[in-house]
């Protein structure tokens, strides 16, 4: 009997042993099973977190690439801008010499057209002239042309109007007299005419 009850001891021993490592793996399960959903839970947000992250960089480099775009294309603004500046600068680098000089020529043109005839004075015209026509070619190789402005039509960019005069040989708006030379150096005009017009 003893035996008997031994026995059963034992075997209710072990069916309780079997019992609490049953309930352990089932609680283990039930821990790995939490684990595994909360994991593929976590899953999703963190593929939408890097997603999100992916979107933000991606939204960062074009931003990036367009900035630089536009600094580019400022700076090849600038560099032609500037290089147009130096072009024009050589170009009419000479201007304020040659305006200052308009004056001294037509003053040599003035003496030369009331020099007193005689063959002193004759002499000192000629060298007067020679003079002026030696000024007057280092002008023209620097770019300096004289408007023709007699019997042409009126151009405010060109004439400027001193006085209108009533004319029978010219239609109205004509340049009947050119009071002061004008010039233009290069293209541009460094010194309009003065003129009178016919109404």
């Amino acid at each position: 009997m003893k035996e008997e009850q031994v026995q059963e001891t034992g075997v209710a021993g072990e069916m309780e042993g079997n019992a609490a490592v049953n309930e352990e793996t089932a609680a283990d399960q039930a821990e790995a099973i939490e684990t595994a959903e909360a994991a593929s839970e976590a899953e999703p947000a963190a593929a939408n977190a890097a997603s999100e992250e992916s979107r933000r960089l991606q939204a960062l480099v074009e931003e990036s690439q367009g900035r630089l775009l536009r600094v580019q294309a400022d700076y090849d603004n600038f560099r032609r801008r500037t290089q147009k500046e130096k072009e024009e600068l050589a170009q009419y680098a000479t201007a304020k010499l040659v305006t200052e000089l308009l004056p001294v020529l037509d003053n040599f043109e003035r003496a030369l057209a009331t020099a007193p005839a005689g063959s002193e004075s004759e002499a000192f015209a000629k060298g007067v002239n020679m003079i002026f026509r030696q000024l007057d070619g280092v002008l023209k190789s620097e770019g300096l042309t004289v408007m023709e402005a007699a019997g042409q039509p009126f151009n405010p960019e060109f004439h400027q109007a001193i006085m209108q005069v009533e004319s029978e040989e010219h239609e109205e708006g004509i340049v009947t007299e050119e009071v002061q030379k004008g010039y233009l150096l290069k293209d541009k005009v460094l010194r309009p005419a003065m003129v009178k017009v016919s109404v």
